[in-house]
């Protein structure tokens, strides 16, 4: 009997015995941290042209693609027409043909007097060459002929006169056919076989080298004039990365912090650098629906060209730019911090028990929090501490099984 009770004891007195909370532990240690901002960005042109319409008139089928290298200056990307003349009506029409028949008519009046100014002018030039040969004979005196003489001039001034007039009048025939020319007459006309006559049409030369962006009218059409066409810029050289940062991670950043450009689809990361921070902020709707305020920073790249060559312009990358960084700071779990009252803690883990150690923390990256004061490297602490857990507790680290 005393057997079964001594054994009988030993098994209560083991199965109520105080085991060790089951926890995670880290370790504090001396290396380099980082604390960054990550967020999702794009790629730009910085300089961007978007070539427009002239003037109103008809593009022509545009020939260039996306991806087309163009030289300034040298490249025709597109071409114009003038713009066709409307479409005339009945009434308008009739009233063309009236000018035009008005026309005729004056032209033909303008004709006659031609015809009766050179008989004038003929009469007057034989009436001279009598009154010469008489005064030089004396049978005539100086007031005749210098009549004859005055009468000559007038009759060929009469004749320039009506040489203008016909000139004048002819003007007006052809403006008034021109009146008569419509939609539809050009129509007609551009049904052949050849194509517009390149002299005809207003070239659209690339302002700039670079490559074609996009291509934004592309089949023949009528525009009207400021209309966009095709966009071009340099990616090889005038690329750069657009980054809408909230306004409270905004202030923490300055031109010159140091980017690493990650998920950009390409191997290994990219390097940049800030180059500004724009001081105007606007709103945006996150996809949650909450409303931000985001502030626009632009990162410039570090590396060669050729690491980022399969990059274009609107591209997505992701971004973290570097706000501090050290090589040599002593570090903990950030999830071994705990609050008590307005100051830092941890557990540190001696001899299977826990000791609670007040701590100076410094920066936190969400990963890794810098300790300034309070601990050393090397110093295993607790992860995830849970409210039950006191001072002197006894701990074991738990296993994954």
């Amino acid at each position: 009997m005393l057997t079964v009770a001594a054994v009988l004891a030993a098994v209560l007195g083991y199965a109520f015995w105080p085991r060790p909370t089951l926890v995670d532990l880290g370790v504090a240690r001396r290396g380099p941290m980082s604390v960054t901002i990550d967020e999702e960005a794009r790629t730009r042109v910085r300089e961007a042209y978007v070539v427009s319409a002239p003037v109103a008139g008809r593009l022509l089928r545009v020939a260039v693609e996306p991806g087309d290298t163009v030289q300034q200056g040298q490249s025709t990307i597109a071409r114009m027409l003038p713009a066709n003349p409307p479409a005339l009506d009945f009434r308008t029409q009739e009233e063309g043909r009236a000018l035009v028949s008005s026309a005729e008519a004056s032209l033909w009046v303008a004709q006659a007097e031609l015809d009766r100014a050179l008989a004038d002018r003929d009469l007057a030039a034989e009436a001279l060459r009598r009154s010469r040969s008489l005064r030089g004979e004396g049978l005539l005196s100086q007031a005749a002929l210098d009549e004859a003489q005055r009468n000559f001039s007038a009759a060929d001034a009469t004749l320039r006169a009506a040489r203008s007039a016909i000139a004048q009048r002819e003007g007006e025939l052809a403006t008034a056919r021109a009146r008569l020319i419509s939609f539809s007459n050009l129509r007609m006309a551009e049904t052949g076989e050849t194509p517009p006559d390149l002299e005809q049409t207003i070239p659209l030369n690339a302002p700039v080298s670079g490559q074609v962006l996009q291509v934004m009218q592309k089949s023949e059409t009528v525009v009207a004039a400021g209309t966009p066409l095709i966009e071009i810029g340099d990616i090889t050289n005038d690329l750069e990365i657009i980054v809408e940062l909230l306004s409270t991670d905004a202030v923490k950043v300055s031109p010159g912090d140091r980017v690493a450009i990650v998920k950009w689809g390409g191997a290994g990361e990219l390097n940049g650098v800030v180059e500004r921070v724009e001081p105007w902020g606007f709103t945006k709707y996150s996809a949650l629906g909450v409303e931000e305020q985001r502030v626009n920073a632009l990162v410039q790249f570090t590396d060669p060209v050729e690491r980022r060559a399969a990059l274009g312009h609107g591209y997505r990358v992701e971004v973290r730019i570097v706000v501090w960084e050290t090589g040599d700071a002593l570090t903990v779990p950030s999830s071994a911090l705990f609050r008590e009252g307005d100051s830092w803690s941890v557990f540190v883990v001696e001899g299977g028990r826990v000791r609670r150690v007040p701590v100076t923390a410094g920066h936190n990256n969400g990963l890794q929090a810098e300790i300034l004061a309070g601990l050393e490297a090397g110093q295993q602490v607790v992860l995830y501490p849970a409210p039950s857990l006191e001072d002197g507790s006894r701990v074991a680290r738990r296993t994954v099984q």
